[in-house]
């Protein structure tokens, strides 16, 4: 293992897919393919089931997920991720198979996210026209905006991504993110610091100036909500991470300083961003502000996952316990997360449709929470199995995966 004595040496150690070059041979054997971390597919898994639930208003369990403990929730950890995920699969495909076979599998990894985009427009538009053909009922947020352009100017516009609904907007900053991986990673590649500081410029000037964004024609402030000036630093934070941790042997520095600071945040962010009210508890905020700003990522949110994000990545127990038998479903959900996102958004629009319906009664919350964790967690599980399926005959024939 290497000891990472100062800044240069982490981007020297970090500035390409291997270890730190010693003397040697002048070519070195194309890099091996990382292992998979469980750390990642696990918490992404928390993550999908944790956007179900928050994705249906007025859902009791809602109550109790990461933003009503907190400044974050788990749209922060889903991109976070994707940069980490993305710095492992296609940052060792760069070495292994060269630019231009990995661009093609980054290409075509955007066109099958944006496939997964439309598909899910369509089924949403299609679901709600028929519920309000069948009640009489309208939507009051969602896909609200683009019935009000018309069904088929309201689908073309989505299709462009110009007109991006609630809960249908996480996707096309995903396929904008891994697009500009490629630059990210070369970036990374002369010095880790300087794109982590590029990036943080960018999201500080988002912050500063709203009008930075991208147009959405179905937003009242004419923006995307989850801005891509702004949380890009999250999905370039990931990446780094990646990297860290690799050059960690799978760990990042335990410090007790750094500890004691991140769950002392953790802390005040939990007094000051808890649901007390709606818990039934006394008001404990320290401070008379507002919640902070999802859109932009402001400072209070990138603290709070920042803060998160060290306490998972530095503990040895926190890599074991991923590994736990029982998570096997969660993590079978992280490492098909495209399809079981689109399964869980699909089972909140139902949620959301059922509330609207019928009001929101505990049978009822019971039946769709269960029923939509069933859905997705049954999926992860038929996917695993596919997945086993398909890779026995390779490994018959001798193919080393």
């Amino acid at each position: 293992m290497h000891c990472v004595k100062n800044l240069d040496d982490l981007d020297r150690l970090t500035a390409g897919d291997g270890p730190m070059p010693v003397a040697g041979p002048p070519r070195s054997p194309a890099p091996k393919k990382a292992a998979r971390d469980a750390r990642v597919d696990v918490l992404r898994g928390f993550a999908l089931l944790t956007i179900f639930v928050d994705h249906i208003p007025r859902n009791a369990p809602a109550l109790f997920t990461l933003h009503n403990l907190g400044f974050s929730d788990a749209a922060e950890i889903f991109v976070l991720l994707a940069g980490y995920s993305s710095m492992v699969a296609y940052g060792g495909l760069f070495g292994r198979a060269g630019i231009w076979p990995t661009l093609v599998r980054i290409g075509r990894r955007c066109l099958r996210i944006y496939l997964f985009q439309a598909g899910l427009l369509l089924a949403t538009l299609m679901i709600v026209r028929i519920w309000m053909d069948l009640t009489g009922l309208t939507p009051r947020f969602g896909v609200a905006p683009l019935m009000q352009m018309g069904l088929l100017q309201g689908l073309l516009r989505g299709l462009a991504l110009n007109a991006l609904p609630n809960y249908l907007d996480i996707l096309p900053l995903y396929i904008l993110l891994l697009a500009l991986f490629p630059a990210v990673y070369y970036g990374m590649r002369r010095g880790v610091w300087g794109v982590l500081a590029l990036s943080g410029t960018l999201w500080l000037a988002a912050n500063v100036d709203y009008s930075l964004n991208l147009p959405n024609a179905a937003a009242v402030d004419d923006g995307w909500y989850f801005n891509p000036f702004a949380w890009q630093f999250l999905f370039v934070i990931g990446a780094a991470l990646a990297r860290a941790v690799r050059a960690g042997d799978g760990l990042l520095p335990w410090r007790p300083w750094a500890v004691a600071a991140a769950w002392a945040y953790l802390a005040f962010a939990l007094l000051q961003g808890g649901s007390w009210t709606e818990w039934g508890l006394p008001d404990l905020r320290p401070l008379a502000i507002g919640a902070p700003d999802k859109s932009h990522v402001s400072p209070l949110r990138l603290i709070d996952i920042l803060a998160l994000t060290y306490l998972l990545f530095s503990s040895p127990a926190v890599r074991r316990f991923s590994a736990w038998r029982p998570l096997r479903l969660i993590d079978s959900c992280g490492r098909h997360s495209l399809e079981i996102f689109a399964a869980g958004c699909l089972a909140a629009l139902i949620g959301r449709i059922l509330y609207r319906t019928f009001d929101p009664v505990w049978p009822l919350q019971v039946a769709v929470n269960l029923g939509g964790i069933a859905v997705m967690l049954g999926l992860a599980r038929v996917f695993d199995a596919r997945a086993g399926r398909t890779a026995a005959p390779d490994r018959g024939r001798g193919s080393g995966r």
